[in-house]
């Protein structure tokens, strides 16, 4: 008898242990892979689930959308210029038992491929474009890396190109570049205005030949102009042949 309280006890204990151990509450974005005797049996969830204690080996994968940092990469860009790039990658389990079962660590898969991905789309760019044709080239990485990936029940969604270092003197040579277009466009602006304003000339200069009093109006209203700006005299000379178109005029 003074034996049986601790067995009793132990028994209930254990029997508390193995149905802690048999009952599992799975969320709704988690999706439980069960091994029994280590074969694959299926998954369950969400909700209660209940398991054969020591018999069944559970494994939780979560459902949810990962972000994903994929770390600085050093890359040689197809005209030879060295940079280093990061980016960051969404991706979501759609086969859990294929991400348990088809690869190891289905994370650390993704980020690997994921990097040597980064390595081998972007080598085969020039800067200019990976530098203005950022959302082509992560459709691109998007695209690739969900292919490798699809055979780990794991879907790609999105990626994007965060960070583009540049050497400093690639740097300064992108400054200098884009200082002389600047110039060149303040160039070719200035010279427009002035084809403009000749052409205009022209025009008045033209005008002005079929009506020869046009001239003399001008004329005048340049006296007056500078009869209002000057508070002292002005004397002008005024010749006789500007008087001649007004005298025509009259007779």
């Amino acid at each position: 008898m003074m034996f049986f309280g601790p067995f009793v006890l132990f028994v209930v204990v254990l029997g508390i242990i193995l149905l802690a151990n048999a009952v599992r509450v799975v969320r709704e974005y988690e999706r439980l892979v069960v091994f029994r005797l280590g074969r694959l049996v299926g998954q369950r969830g969400p909700g209660l689930v209940l398991l054969i204690p020591i018999v069944d080996k559970p494994v939780k994968v979560s459902l949810r959308t990962v972000t994903m940092d994929v770390p600085p990469q050093d890359i040689i860009t197809k005209d030879n210029v060295t940079v280093k790039v990061n980016a960051v990658i969404y991706f979501r389990v759609i086969d859990v038992q294929k991400a348990i079962v088809e690869v190891e660590n289905f994370l650390y898969a993704t980020s690997q491929i994921a990097q040597t991905t980064l390595r081998s789309i972007l080598g085969e760019a020039e800067l200019d474009e990976l530098l203005a044709e950022r959302e082509k080239l992560n459709a691109s990485l998007a695209q690739v890396i969900d292919r490798r990936t699809e055979p780990w029940g794991v879907k790609v969604s999105t990626v994007e190109v965060k960070n583009v270092d540049l050497p400093q003197e690639m740097q300064r040579a992108i400054a200098r570049q884009a200082e002389a277009e600047r110039e060149r466009r303040a160039k070719v602006i200035n010279a427009e205005g002035e084809y403009q304003a000749a052409a205009r000339l022209a025009e008045a200069a033209a005008v002005i030949g079929r009506e020869p009093t046009a001239i003399q109006l001008r004329y005048l209203q340049t006296l007056a102009e500078i009869a209002t700006e000057n508070n002292s005299v002005t004397v002008f000379p005024v010749p006789i042949d500007l008087l001649k178109a007004f005298m025509q005029t009259k007779s």
